[in-house]
């Protein structure tokens, strides 16, 4: 006895694995889309009210405050300004992201339904629970969804016609505003403009430069230089083979992609301590009787991060089709490399390096003020000794130096371009 035609059929996709994964990946995409444009919006909105809270209260009250009301008003009027704007304009996060509120079966987006969009905002979108359904649950309703935006064969309208363009101008405005009440007072000002022939004695002391210290401050010039070299030299030992690791189109799968993650990460970390900073903590590693051995190391561990950054978003840009053509031959990884990646990438290392080497001569002349090394300790202690005729002197040389430094460096670099 058979089973009648169409009895057995294929299981709903909602009852297996990849049905199940599907949906959730197609409502986890939903969700993102509307969370990447309100963070957005909201972070924006949040700053623009921070800067002007602190305008009006620098300004007019003569103090210092950043929202001017309690911080449970300050995020609902967040929140609330950024549902207003995303229901019924086109937002900063919506320009940024290339989306748009629009209908869903192409008729005109009406006010009635811009409004429901923005009630039903508050209790489906927010809480999140509109995309347990596909498609989200505010979208059937209200008909309005984010959508692509289209720029094609449409004039963009003048900035000051827009609400992001406006907003955008106005955030300008007030940082501004912010940043002359941080940075600048009035009795500055004043000072600036009436006490400049205090520093008559210092312009003097530059045209007028003491020969007598250029045997020594040409030695402290020496050191100088030799510290910029030594620093580039040894770091470029260590930054080229970390590079390829921090490569991403060379670190593939589960190990490389973490190991490319952490080194990264590390570098940027090591960057974003300045070498001056660097050169503090090596001064008290290896003491000052060593003081231009720290400064080496401030600058190498600087320029090693540096270095591996640069280095790693050359192998990042390199053409995939010499790399192609050999391993379809058969190579193996060492003559990939070889034939494959080096040729594409010596030239652009040998200018990042000139370029780094370039950046330590100046860096070597900061490191030395706080006790680094070189000319520049030289002239950190002619400033405190009230000694500016030396101290103009070797300022002027620094001048020369940094110049021919650049010079050389901007000509080799053009040799290798």
């Amino acid at each position: 006895m058979g089973y009648p035609e169409g009895y057995l059929s294929e299981r709903p996709a909602w009852t297996t694995g990849a049905g199940i994964q599907d949906a959730l990946a197609r409502r986890a995409i939903a969700a993102r889309r509307y969370l990447g444009v309100f963070l957005l919006d909201a972070g924006a909105l949040a700053i623009l009210w921070i800067l002007v809270s602190y305008v009006y209260a620098w300004y007019v009250l003569g103090t210092t405050a950043y929202t001017l009301v309690p911080w449970w008003a300050f995020a609902v009027g967040v929140v609330e300004a950024a549902a207003v704007w995303g229901s019924f304009g086109l937002s900063l996060g919506q320009r940024l992201l290339g989306r748009a509120l629009g209908p869903t079966q192409g008729q005109e987006a009406s006010s009635g339904a811009r409004v429901r969009y923005f009630l039903l905002w508050h209790v489906l979108v927010l809480p999140g629970v509109g995309f347990l359904f596909d498609p989200p649950l505010h979208e059937r309703v209200t008909g309005l969804g984010l959508r692509p935006r289209g720029t094609e064969g449409v004039a963009p309208a003048p900035w000051y016609r827009t609400s992001a363009g406006l907003f955008v101008a106005a955030l300008l405005v007030v940082t501004c505003a912010a940043a002359v009440g941080v940075t600048v007072s009035w009795s500055a000002l004043v000072r600036l403009f009436r006490q400049a022939g205090e520093t008559v004695d210092f312009w003097r002391a530059l045209v007028s430069p003491d020969t007598s210290i250029l045997l020594d401050a040409g030695r402290d010039m020496i050191v100088t230089v030799f510290m910029a070299v030594l620093s580039t030299l040894f770091a470029v030992v260590v930054a080229v083979p970390l590079s390829f690791f921090a490569a991403r189109n060379l670190m593939r799968g589960p190990l490389g992609r973490s190991v490319y993650t952490v080194l990264r990460g590390a570098m940027s970390i090591i960057r974003s301590i300045e070498p001056i900073i660097w050169a503090i903590i090596f001064l008290v590693w290896v003491t000052a009787l060593r003081s231009a051995f720290a400064g080496i190391l401030a600058l190498w561990v600087h320029s090693i991060a540096d270095l591996v950054k640069l280095y790693a978003e050359r192998l990042e840009a390199i053409d995939q089709g010499p790399i192609e053509a050999i391993t379809s031959s058969g190579a193996g990884r060492l003559s990939v490399l070889r034939y494959a990646i080096i040729p594409q990438i010596v030239n652009p290392y040998i200018s990042f390096t000139l370029y780094r080497w370039d950046i330590n001569i100046r860096m070597a002349t900061v490191v030395g003020l706080v006790g680094g090394g070189g000319i520049g300790q030289r002239l950190i202690n002619y400033i405190w000794g009230v000694q500016y005729r030396q101290a103009g002197t070797v300022m002027i040389l620094i001048v020369i130096l940094v110049w021919a430094i650049d010079y050389l460096s901007a000509r080799l670099r053009a040799k290798l371009a």
